[in-house]
């Protein structure tokens, strides 16, 4: 279940991001109920289970008219107050201190420029801030923070803003049709400027007739050629020597001084005897 959450959360987080270029690090700007929420189930340090949530580094905010409420609700909200206190402060710019919700939709206004994520456990507000395009909400269920999916108005805002971007807008279809009327009527001139002969000869500008010309001349080649593959011999190291001819003849004339019935041809193998010497040879 926390894995689908999580998949369901990045793909909420990517949404905005191609959308409507949400960066890293993202900022959240909370309100008192969501602070006191997060004190309230043990959900610290915020940034720590924000950025979990997220599956990204955040920067939190709150309003100064926001520390003003919770100042006002005395000793039952002042652990609130005081952790509201170290949050950085987004500038409201209220000389009179406004309701929290009121400062917060002031802040976040039609286009939400500053890229906040707003983080509140108000239904109300976060029904209204629905149909701001790009506002992503989150708020809390008891010990787990969750992100609101983009909703319907939010869906139809991109797809119809994709879709006018894939057509002109009105001042640029007068800015191209003045463009496609000068270069037409300059067309127009020229043609007739040829006709009489007043027009300038331009052999810079004429295309170049190469039909005339064969290939090697053009040095343009119409159809690619690959180079074949010829066949290569046999590696040498594995073929046997070939024997030489004088070998060959060698061998062929002691077969045939062999092959003699009479062994006329065959020699003879003398024993000299050595040491010892023939008697009456005096």
């Amino acid at each position: 279940m926390r894995f689908k959450k999580q998949k369901r959360h990045r793909k909420t987080v990517r949404f905005f991001c191609v959308c409507f270029s949400f960066r890293q690090p993202f900022k959240v700007l909370c309100d008192g109920t969501f602070v006191h929420h997060l004190l309230h189930n043990d959900l610290t340090p915020a940034d720590k289970a924000l950025s979990n949530c997220l599956s990204a580094p955040v920067k939190l905010f709150t309003t100064s008219c926001v520390l003003a409420e919770l100042k006002k609700l005395g000793a039952a909200q002042s652990a609130s107050f005081q952790a509201a206190r170290k949050l950085a402060i987004a500038r409201c710019d209220h000389e009179k201190v406004v309701s929290a919700d009121a400062c917060i939709a002031e802040v976040i206004g039609e286009n939400n420029s500053e890229h906040f994520f707003v983080a509140t456990q108000d239904a109300d507000l976060r029904k209204k801030l629905q149909k701001v395009p790009n506002v992503p909400l989150i708020f809390g269920l008891r010990n787990a923070l969750f992100l609101e999916q983009p909703s319907k108005f939010q869906r139809d805002f991109v797809k119809s803003s994709e879709e006018k971007r894939l057509h002109l807008t009105e001042k640029e279809y007068k800015a191209l049709e003045k463009r496609t009327t000068s270069v037409s009527a300059n067309a127009d001139e020229e043609d007739s400027g040829d006709e009489e002969g007043l027009g300038h000869h331009n052999p810079g500008l004429q295309p170049h007739d190469t039909r005339n010309y064969s290939g090697k001349e053009r040095d343009v080649k119409d159809r690619v050629r690959f180079k074949r593959k010829k066949a290569k011999g046999p590696n040498p190291l594995s073929v046997k020597k070939k024997k030489g001819h004088e070998n060959l003849n060698r061998a062929s004339g002691k077969e045939v001084k062999g092959d003699d019935g009479n062994g006329e041809n065959k020699r003879k193998r003398k024993r000299s005897r050595r040491g010892k010497t023939v008697a009456g040879a005096d």
